[in-house]
């Protein structure tokens, strides 16, 4: 029997990733990434305004060709890959990352008239410039009879669709007239490939849709008419030129067209996938099932674990989505996250601590040595995990960090450490939401580069959270997630269950909680817990005079011997 392969297409928030896959047993056969050329590593920034991001769908289209060319040119090299013997392509992009297009699919950057206009670009997920608009949405969602936030935990989010839209037809109202409608980036790069690009009939991923669209059949699809013209009669508009169904991404957006294949060394006709977030792909890779909690760790955190359809399950307030089929058909997918995690610490080390070692060494790995000298509590500090706002379980860009209990013998790596600490305590305060409403968490599969990289931060959060830390085998489980549902879109599996079981599985090392270090997280999480309180909820009755004394009681104690 001859080999078969997939493509997965990963496009993150600074570069496209290509990955030829065999379905055999999901080893990675040859890969590719493309940066990004536009702006500062692939973001259009503006000076005056650092809640915007936003970048160039040129550089998806270029990303395209230069990565999967480059990964098959490679995969050339192995005797058993003939590009015929490519099954599917599957693609997972980051969101909510919303384009404005014209009539024919083309995104209005793409026009010599918008190319300077910032506004008319895709607007990355970071982008948080519409908090007042999220705000509003929530706020006659939260009216209306529809239930339209019980699916979204409660709080509409400005990373999202609608609140972009909102915001854009506020502020560059030029460009919302111009454009014809609007596709998420996961949507829009399988149109382009297989040139089904009218935006009124390309398939919309229910991923995209139903995590931030507010799309959900139990109100039919889209927010019915009536409620988006409460918000703005125009983005009645952007609903009709929507398909009327979204679909789960087992099933084909197209075929790739001859232009695009040629362009890549690819035969036409290869079925491509229907598009899905870069998290909800990467814990397909993970091998994420019930039970299973995936924590895709980069410059932010997605949380991803699903539930069986058939079986009850209550709506969770703070979560980005409660969605079926987002992530395995016939399951709920359901997504948190942190807004920050490998940015808090890139921002420590690039304004606070860039200095490095005489020989040159990276300030990560230096402060990563210093800090894994420390023991739990020893240096008095304790931070909250909001640079970027809070995206589960409070949902609030408008929230700041902190760190608590300096002095004036505080070090770099005493604060880079609080930071990692303050990380692993937004994700125990994930997990325990979950499990406050049923959803048990047995076992955490981490993925990205920083589970890959630095085993501080796993032992961490396997201390902090008091469960073992697993890390996904692949080190590419986002674009492997994506070939598995081209692999499947392409008729080689007859779902994704069982792609899965052949081609997804952990490393052999496994992250266990140290039980003195978990005792002494587990006082350090009750502080945490009223700061987070404190500062992020409007309910709170509490007194924090007793934090910084406790953390002093807590850092003597624990230089003393004693836990």
């Amino acid at each position: 029997m001859e080999p078969r392969y997939a493509i997965g297409l990963d496009y993150g928030t600074n570069s496209v990733r290509a990955v030829v896959v065999d379905l055999a047993d999901g080893t990675e056969v040859a890969n590719s990434v493309y940066d990004y050329p536009s702006g500062e590593h692939g973001i259009l920034l503006d000076a005056k305004d650092p809640n915007l991001a936003r970048q160039n769908p040129a550089d998806y289209i270029a990303g395209y060709v230069e990565s999967v060319g480059a990964a098959v040119r490679a995969a050339k090299k192995d005797r058993g890959f003939k590009p015929e013997h490519v099954v599917g392509i599957g693609v997972d992009t980051t969101g909510s990352t919303p384009i404005p297009v014209d009539a024919v699919g083309k995104p209005l950057a793409l026009e010599p008239k918008f190319q300077q206009n910032l506004a008319a670009h895709a607007w990355l997920w970071k982008d948080h410039t519409s908090a007042s608009e999220a705000a509003e949405i929530t706020a006659k969602a939260a009216r209306s009879k529809d239930g339209y936030l019980s699916k979204c935990g409660g709080v509409y989010s400005s990373e999202w669709y609608w609140s972009k839209l909102l915001h854009c037809r506020r502020t560059a109202p030029e460009v919302f007239e111009a454009a014809h409608s609007w596709v998420e980036l996961a949507d829009f790069v399988p149109a382009f490939l297989t040139g089904r690009t009218d935006p009124g009939t390309l398939p919309r991923g229910i991923c995209a849709a139903g995590h931030k669209a507010m799309y959900h059949e139990a109100w039919g699809g889209l927010p019915r008419k009536e409620f988006l013209r409460r918000l703005d009669p125009e983005l009645v508009r952007v609903a009709e030129h929507y398909a009327d169904r979204a679909v789960t991404s087992d099933q084909k957006a197209g075929e790739l067209t001859a232009e695009m294949a040629q362009k890549v060394g690819l035969p036409a006709g290869i079925p491509v996938a229907v598009g899905a977030f870069d998290a909800h792909m990467g814990a397909v890779g993970a091998g994420v099932k019930p039970g299973t909690l995936v924590k895709i760790i980069g410059t932010s955190t997605c949380d991803i674990t699903v539930w069986p359809a058939d079986q009850p399950l209550e709506d969770i307030p703070g979560l980005c989505g409660i969605v079926p089929g987002s992530v395995l058909p016939g399951m709920y997918g359901l997504e948190a996250g942190q807004s920050a995690v490998g940015d808090i610490f890139n921002w420590f080390v690039k304004h606070l601590a860039s200095s490095g070692s005489a020989d040159g060494q990276d300030p990560h790995v230096r402060l990563t040595r210093e800090a894994e000298q420390l023991p739990p509590g020893a240096s008095g500090l304790l931070a909250l995990d909001w640079n970027n706002g809070n995206r589960t379980i409070l949902v609030d860009p408008l929230l700041t960090g902190l760190v608590l209990g300096q002095t004036l013998h505080t070090t770099a790596a005493e604060i880079y450490r609080a930071l990692i600490e303050a990380t692993a305590f937004g994700a125990l305060t994930i997990i325990k939401r979950f499990e406050e409403y049923g959803v048990h968490v047995k076992e955490v599969v981490n993925c990205g580069g920083i589970a890959e990289k630095n085993p501080l931060v796993m032992q961490i959060y396997a201390d902090v959270c008091n469960r073992p830390m697993k890390v996904s085998r692949s080190a590419q489980t986002c674009a492997l997630g994506a070939a598995i549902f081209g692999a499947v879109a392409g008729g080689a599996y007859r779902n994704v269950s069982a792609a899965q079981r052949k081609m997804t599985g952990t490393k052999p090392t496994v992250f266990r909680p140290r039980k003195a270090s978990a005792a002494v997280y587990a006082d350090l999480y009750g502080l945490y817990r009223q700061l987070h309180d404190a500062f992020g909820t409007t309910g709170y009755k509490g007194q924090l005079h007793h934090v910084m004394k406790d953390l002093i009681a807590i850092r003597n104690r624990v230089r003393q011997g004693g836990q």
